[in-house]
């Protein structure tokens, strides 16, 4: 049973409620959104602050022209109520723009991203530059690949060569996006940051096999920046060559990107910390080679544009 100074206090609670929820509804959206629940005022009234907040994400939605714009707590949702019995819960629901930025950035499950730029991954044939005719041999090599790959499963990779900044792994991201648009499974890995993960994970043996598998078996692979890395006998013999070794029996297109060209690669393969070795700097180019087709972009630095 309440005590006296229990029920004078619920009383002016409900009071309270009344009173927020009555000036809620001089609001037209307000009293719209209320009008739609089916529950009884009273219940409605416990929910009146919520309700508020969802009107107004509502309104901002009205107003929006773009994802960019939004102007809600979690962008490209509105806070929406439900009827749960004769209470309320609330959702965030995605708008239309929400929706159709994730249709569009669906195949993005394809790929394997590992260290790779946040831009790389919305990289598209469309968004490529062709001011610059020093491009049209790649472009024309990664059209061709595009085209033959998507009917055959089959095709030669791409060691990609060249100036600093010249976009090399833009353009070949831009060719997996849009063969992962096909559902074609794939993986974009930044080389010497792919070393030391590996590396770090050495101890923990499932860690380790589990990275090294998936990337020595990815349909597609790009390693991106090779020569980069600090050259050691593990990272030369026992991880790179047998990655290569792997993709060239199963004949599973590689693709390179390096500031060197082959031959400099090739020198700079044969000295680690440790030892100095042309016969296994020669195996690994041997296996480049049978991977890939050289290609030598130089252009425009467009990272200090």
């Amino acid at each position: 049973m309440l005590k006296l100074d229990e029920f004078t206090s619920k009383k002016q609670d409900n009071k309270l409620l009344q009173v927020n929820y009555s000036k809620a509804l001089a609001d037209d959206d307000f009293k719209k959104m209320a009008d739609s629940l089916d529950i009884s005022t009273e219940s409605k009234m416990k929910y009146t602050s919520r309700l508020i907040e969802a009107v107004k994400e509502h309104k901002n939605c009205q107003k929006c022209k773009s994802l960019l714009a939004c102007k809600n707590s979690i962008p490209g949702c509105a806070l929406t109520p439900e009827e749960l019995g004769e209470g309320l819960k609330f959702s965030y629901i995605k708008c239309h723009f929400k929706r159709e930025m994730e249709e569009e950035n669906a195949y993005s499950k394809n790929i394997y991203f590992f260290k790779i730029p946040e831009i790389l991954k919305s990289a598209s044939f469309k968004n490529i530059y062709k001011d610059d005719k020093n491009r049209l041999e790649i472009i024309k090599k990664i059209r061709k690949f595009y085209d033959e790959y998507k009917d055959t499963k089959e095709g030669k990779g791409i060691y990609l060569t060249g100036n600093f900044g010249s976009g090399k792994t833009y353009l070949l991201a831009a060719l997996f996006n849009e063969l992962a648009k096909l559902n074609v499974k794939s993986a974009i890995i930044y080389f010497p940051e792919f070393l030391r993960s590996l590396k770090a994970g050495f101890s923990e043996g499932d860690e380790y096999q589990e990275l090294f598998t998936s990337i020595r078996n990815a349909p597609l692979l790009l390693i991106d920046d090779i020569g980069a890395e600090r050259v050691t006998e593990w990272a030369r013999d026992e991880v790179l060559g047998p990655i290569l070794q792997y993709r060239m029996e199963n004949k599973l297109p590689t693709f390179f990107t390096s500031n060197y060209t082959k031959q400099e690669l090739e020198a700079r393969l044969q000295i680690t910390s440790a030892s100095y070795n042309k016969v296994s700097a020669r195996r690994i180019m041997e296996r480049i080679n049978n991977l890939s087709d050289e290609i030598t972009l130089i252009g425009i630095n467009r990272r200090s544009e």
